[in-house]
């Protein structure tokens, strides 16, 4: 699993994304870039400028249309592009110091640390 996110997060948004769609494509054709920038509402040529990383990743909201469209997490795709989510952005503004402490201190914490406070807090008792 940390193989696939070193990987993942080491990759261009626009190629990643590209190989998430040709992937698709390869058994389904409804995958091709005219179509795909159809149902998410861009011009293909846009997405294609996108997948070759000629442009900057998209906004939030067409971010989260590529991540449905093609089936994948948008904080992931969100991330990858350099970006936070706005409801996240939210959180962390509502608290800016508190959230940029726990920020710090968990950034060098193993995975299953992190995942260990993440149950805490959501099943603990406060």
């Amino acid at each position: 699993m940390l193989c696939i996110v070193y990987y993942i997060v080491h990759m261009s948004f626009g190629t990643y994304i590209r190989k998430r769609r040709e992937a698709l494509k390869e058994t389904d054709r409804r995958y091709s870039v005219r179509q795909v920038a159809r149902r998410i509402g861009v011009e293909p040529a846009y997405l294609s400028k996108i997948e070759r990383d000629e442009v900057p990743p998209p906004s939030e909201a067409k971010i989260r249309a590529l991540a449905e469209e093609l089936g994948e997490d948008p904080d992931l795709l969100l991330a990858m592009a350099g970006k936070v989510s706005s409801d996240l952005l939210e959180i962390i503004l509502g608290r800016p110091r508190l959230f940029a402490e726990l920020i710090r201190e968990l950034k060098t914490l193993p995975d299953h640390a992190i995942l260990r406070v993440v149950r805490e807090v959501r099943d603990g008792d406060w």
